[in-house]
């Protein structure tokens, strides 16, 4: 059975809101020249300002969390399959991006 509503409210650490601030603006600076892709960067930037307060719970709303998942496991995807493509250098270079981006879409945004 479905839930009727879902709680938005997250806590992050420390290290948690910085990679996800620095995931929101590589982001924003791929998609800022393009038109099509503004909602996109509206929602980007609201999480950044709402990830930089010192609040201890960030509320997002449903629109910036279905945009920030969707792009988590789409980069998740991406990183794998340089993973597995590259040699060892590379793959050691992107292992660590990948757990960090793993661990947090499980930890917090898993159904």
């Amino acid at each position: 059975m479905k839930k009727l509503f879902k709680n938005y409210i997250y806590e992050f650490d420390k290290n948690e809101k910085r990679i996800l601030i620095n995931f929101c603006k590589q982001a924003i600076k791929q998609m800022q020249s393009d038109s099509r892709f503004f909602p996109d960067v509206r929602a980007y930037s609201s999480i950044i300002d709402k990830l930089t307060e010192q609040a201890e719970n960030v509320k997002l709303t449903k629109d910036e969390l279905t945009r920030l998942t969707l792009q988590l496991r789409e980069n998740i995807k991406f990183l794998k399959q340089k993973m597995d493509k590259s040699w060892f250098l590379k793959k050691w270079l992107y292992k660590s991006l990948y757990q960090q981006y793993q661990n947090i879409l499980t930890t917090h945004f898993s159904d």
